[in-house]
């Protein structure tokens, strides 16, 4: 999340989220958008996607959330929410980075 700031384009977020996806070889099952701004509502405009001239601003708040949906075997989406500051985004959210420990955690217990 070190590259968002303010003055980028959305579809900028939305394209380094796909080089992202594209390079761990899941770029075919990228078919949602990367994220979308939050406020009064929990999804509101404006969307992170590849299309958007939307420029971040300071104080914007979003949920940075790409996807991959593997037919015939399920999908995921992994969420942060940032607030845009003078220099970049504070992840406010509390997630592990790394979901192989939690996997290998879940197995353990059967």
């Amino acid at each position: 999340m070190d590259f968002i700031k303010p003055g980028l384009k959305m579809s900028e977020v939305d394209s380094v989220a796909r080089k992202i996806v594209q390079d761990a070889g899941y770029g075919d099952y990228f078919i949602h958008r990367a994220g979308h701004a939050i406020g009064l509502a929990f999804h509101e405009e404006s969307y992170i996607r590849f299309d958007s001239d939307v420029i971040i601003k300071e104080n914007m708040v979003f949920s940075i959330e790409p996807g991959i949906y593997v037919p015939g075997i399920g999908g995921f989406r992994h969420s942060d929410t940032v607030i845009i500051n003078k220099s970049g985004a504070d992840v406010i959210t509390d997630y592990p980075r790394k979901i192989e420990p939690r996997l290998n955690q879940l197995n353990n217990l059967s």
